[in-house]
């Protein structure tokens, strides 16, 4: 119980209709949509960052938990205070503090409800994705607590592919911004943590997001199978064909006969299963998508195939698959909402699994899942909520359920998260080495356990102070490590690498991490004293190749084009670039290199699935699965992203592959003035949907070979689409028909160039000012300085109108969706160091930041990254936990030690 002392100062920090301790008034904050209880003592509703504040600084001052709740939709105990302490109910922070149509970005209070989002940008042509069932009630910040997805994000992606900051209240009080309006910030992905953390490492005040432009068109198509084996057969079949629709919903029998009597949407009861298969983007590619997809239906014993006519017979077709919740509580007042998630191939085998599972403990289910993606919702029905012995058979069967699916390489959550409901199925999925580094995150953020207690972790760690999960033994410290100084190790495998590392750590000596290559190590100084090298270029090959479900295992030592080259036999590719020829999946990952077709796929944190790593320490973790919908503790995954080694060896990546666009082509201007460039370029942004680059490039070569006037301007901009050839030559009619209209030069349109390609031959320093040769790569003396400067999208255009005298007589690239600048410092420039200094000065420390990307020679960390971000600390901290000899590219985080 609250102690009278704390009670009263709490009623001081707020006034007194926000603070709620009636027994009567608490009993509505008691639960969730899940099954779990436990009643706060306390419910508080702050109205702003600063209340939150002292409200976290109280609850430290007393040890008392605290508990985030958004509209208590959430189906796992997430908000649930099984531990009593206070709520924060975020329910008068619902503002929508801006929207950007320019950068395409809105930034929202926790409590702003997903869809009144949605409907906001709508009005700006915009389009927010993540669209879970409860979009109507939902909150963002619950749905950045659970990462929320929904129906579209097989194509679309869930909440953490749009998040882009947060701002947050540690559990000590400070305020801390993560992320922010640029890019690509340097070092790791903490924003990218927080989501689906579900309350346990922050209290979130303010939520970043993108946004995308909203497809022109849609269309929406019922089909009926005899059995969920052929409507599985049919999805998959349409995904190799290279489709990809907005959605594939999918509904078996028994849910099909729950559903009609009460929705009468036309579903026929004696079908085996339905399939709602949506498709969007311009009206022309729309039939032709279908005529495609029909044909694949009925190839696969599709039937009785329902095409909606117009959005009346559109909004019919859904109310079958979103009456499944009304339908199912005719039939019995409760019941419990299995979340799972399984590679899409093994959707039939798991569905049968779970039937054979309900009929022995006698339970009545049905299904509704997402097809695309693989996202099982077993309801299981509770005729009678209070007989003990039928709840404690839907617990066990959920059990036995949740060990299957994790037997098929799957989450045991999906998107509703672990909470209360899971938290002890967590060993059924995670190592103990996977539980510990997951718990030294939560005792970075929140030492005292005062966020959420009791959440996530299995009982025994969740009520630990102190990190008890085992360890991997330490090497004896007299063995001596038989290496010489800068000797190269090359492990074989990811235990070998492990164990190099705990021998490491136990002798204090640093290591130098690098690519498959000694030219391909990171732009750091060698580690001093006896200091090692260690390469990955024994890491390297496919591991695990599943087409079907859309994703690829390699060695973290792998070279990028040795993937594309495998991939390209069957019409797939990673949405990946590198401007060097030999990188690894693994120094990119590391590096947190994008380039310009992340406008089409998104970035790089989008399509890494997860990473096997090793720790300093030696253990050997698995960060997420190769999943869209996993959230089943913390992203880990997103840590090691832009972390350049410094905590841990990646020693394999998984990520997601797309298939080749059917057509790809580039439409380039020439552009005699960068004003005139960036206000063409900022007009046709807006139409970008399957624009893969809009570049505004000075020095190029490559697109001077199309014609005497793109050689003879100084810009070029270019402007690729990639996609379905409906789409691509919709879109480009689009811009040629802009770019008449604000009369620019006409373009030159190209198939075999695109802004890919010039991106990586100026980075490469091929461009006019870099005067080198592709045979003088390797020479690292002769390489140019390559810097990413990164801003928000709306604000680069003016500043690099601004700054053209500082950057004269330097190759850029701008890429004016991700507001990112990149220069080519040619090598013969003597003033490359003041010139990096002005650059920064240049830039504002709270609105962008300037890194160096590539150079001749190592120099110390913060020459390359500038000042230290504001999230240093905490992964300080991390390093602190996971490498605590900080043997991992030294000097990277912090200056090398004496």
């Amino acid at each position: 119980m609250l102690e009278e002392r704390a009670l009263a100062a709490l009623t001081t920090l707020l006034s007194p209709d926000q603070v709620f301790t009636d027994a009567t008034a608490l009993i509505a904050y008691e639960g969730d949509g899940g099954l779990d209880r436990g009643r706060p003592e306390a419910v508080v509703f702050p109205r702003n960052t600063e209340e939150v504040v002292r409200l976290v600084r109280w609850a430290n001052e007393y040890g008392v938990p605290l508990v985030a709740r958004g509209a208590g939709t959430g189906l796992s105990g997430g908000a649930v205070a099984d531990r009593g302490g206070v709520q924060v109910a975020f329910s008068q922070m619902q503002a929508i503090l801006e929207v950007d149509p320019l950068g395409r970005r809105a930034l929202a209070q926790p409590a702003v409800i997903n869809l009144a989002l949605d409907e906001q940008v709508k009005t700006s042509d915009l389009y927010f994705p993540p669209d879970p069932s409860s979009q109507r009630v939902s909150t963002l910040g619950g749905n950045v607590a659970e990462n929320s997805g929904g129906p579209h994000c097989f194509k679309y992606g869930v909440m953490t592919n749009y998040l882009t900051s947060l701002e947050v209240v540690l559990a000590d009080g400070r305020r801390q911004l993560l992320g922010g309006p640029a890019c690509d910030y340097p070092l790791s992905d903490l924003c990218g943590l927080l989501c689906g953390s579900e309350g346990t490492l922050a209290l979130i005040t303010a939520i970043g997001v993108r946004l995308v432009r909203r497809p022109p068109a849609v269309q929406t198509l019922l089909a009926t199978f005899d059995s969920v084996e052929q409507a599985g057969q049919a999805v998959s079949a349409i995904i190799a064909a290279g489709l990809i629709p907005a959605t594939m919903e999918m509904m078996d029998r028994q849910i099909i006969q729950m559903i009609e009597p009460f929705a009468h949407a036309g579903l026929p009861l004696e079908a085996g299963a339905a399939l709602i298969v949506e498709v969007d983007g311009y009206p022309a590619s729309l039939s032709g998508q279908m005529e495609e997809i029909s044909r694949i239906l009925l190839a696969y014993g599709g039937r009785d195939l329902r095409l909606a006519r117009d959005e009346e017979e559109r909004a019919r077709i859904w109310l079958a698959r979103k009456s499944a919740a009304g339908a199912v509580t005719r039939l019995a007042p409760a019941y419990y909402t299995v979340d799972i998630t399984v590679p899409r191939s093994r959707l039939a085998e798991m569905l049968e699994r779970v039937n054979v599972i309900c009929q022995r403990y006698d339970l009545r289910t049905g299904h509704v899942f997402h097809a695309g993606d693989g996202n099982l919702h077993p309801m299981l029905l509770i005729p009678d909520p209070e007989d003990a012995s039928l709840l404690e058979r839907v617990r066990e069967a959920g059990r036995e359920i949740v060990r299957a699916c994790v037997a098929f390489n799957g989450s045991l959550t999906g998107e509703h998260g672990v909470g209360i409901e899971k938290r002890e199925f967590m060993p059924l999925m995670h190592s103990p080495a996977e539980l510990s580094a997951m718990w030294d995150v939560k005792q970075v953020f929140d030492p005292q356990n005062l966020l959420n207690p009791g959440k996530i972790f299995p009982q025994h760690e969740a009520n630990s102070r102190v990190e008890q999960p085992p360890r991997v033994r330490m090497p004896a410290a007299e063995d001596p490590l038989p290496l010489q100084p800068g000797e190269l190790l090359a492990p074989e495998s990811d235990e070998e690498a492990a164990q190099l590392l705990a021998q490491c750590t136990a002798r204090n000596r640093p290591v130098l991490l690098m690519g498959g290559s000694k030219q391909a190590q990171a732009p750091f100084p060698l580690p001093d004293g006896d200091g090692l090298l260690l390469s990955t270029a024994r890491l390297r090959g496919i591991r695990e190749d599943a087409p079907e479900d859309l994703f690829i295992t390699v060695g973290a030592g792998t070279p990028l084009a040795e993937v594309q080259d495998w991939l390209g036999r069957r019409r797939q590719q990673l949405a990946l670039i590198s401007p060097w020829p030999e990188a690894t999946l693994g120094g990119l990952v590391a590096a947190n290199i994008n380039g310009p077709r992340r406008l089409r796929y998104g970035a790089l944190r989008e399509q890494v699935l997860c990473l096997t790593v090793a720790l300093a320490d030696g253990r050997l973790i698995r960060t997420g699965r190769p999943l869209t919908k996993n959230v089943a503790g913390y992203d880990l995954t997103k840590v090691f992203i832009g972390s350049y080694g410094t905590l841990g060896l990646l020693t394999r990546v998984t990520l997601k592959c797309w298939p080749q666009p059917r057509l790809r082509r580039s439409l380039l201007v020439p552009v005699e003035d960068l004003r005139h460039g960036l206000l063409w370029a900022r007009q046709l942004f807006p139409l970008t949907l399957v624009a893969s680059a809009l570049l505004l490039c000075r020095g190029s070569q490559l697109a001077g070979r199309y014609s005497q006037q793109l050689r003879a301007a100084p810009y070029v901009l270019v402007y690729t689409a990639e996609g379905l050839a409906a789409d691509v030559e919709s879109e480009l009619a689009a811009v040629a028909s802009t770019l008449q209209r604000v009369q620019a030069p006409e373009p030159v349109a190209c198939e075999e160039l695109s802004g890919d390609d010039l991106w990586c031959e100026l980075l490469r320093g091929e461009g006019e000012n870099g005067h080198r040769a592709r045979e003088r790569y390797t020479a690292r003396q002769a390489i140019p300085v390559v810097v990413r400067l990164g801003l928000a999208a709306r604000d680069l255009p003016r500043w690099l109108i601004d700054q053209q005298q500082l950057l004269a007589g330097c190759d850029l690239v701008v890429d004016v969706g991700a507001g990112l600048l990149y220069v080519v410092i040619p090598p013969e420039t003597a003033q490359t160091a003041t010139l990096l200094e002005n650059l920064r000065a240049a830039v504002p420390a709270d609105e962008g930041y300037v890194v160096v990307m590539d150079q001749p020679r190592p120099s110390a960390a913060f020459e390359v990254f500038g000042s230290p971000p504001p999230s240093l600390e905490l992964m300080l901290g991390l390093k602190q936990r996971w490498d605590p000899q900080a043997i991992l590219n030294r000097g990277v985080l912090l200056p090398p030690r004496r």
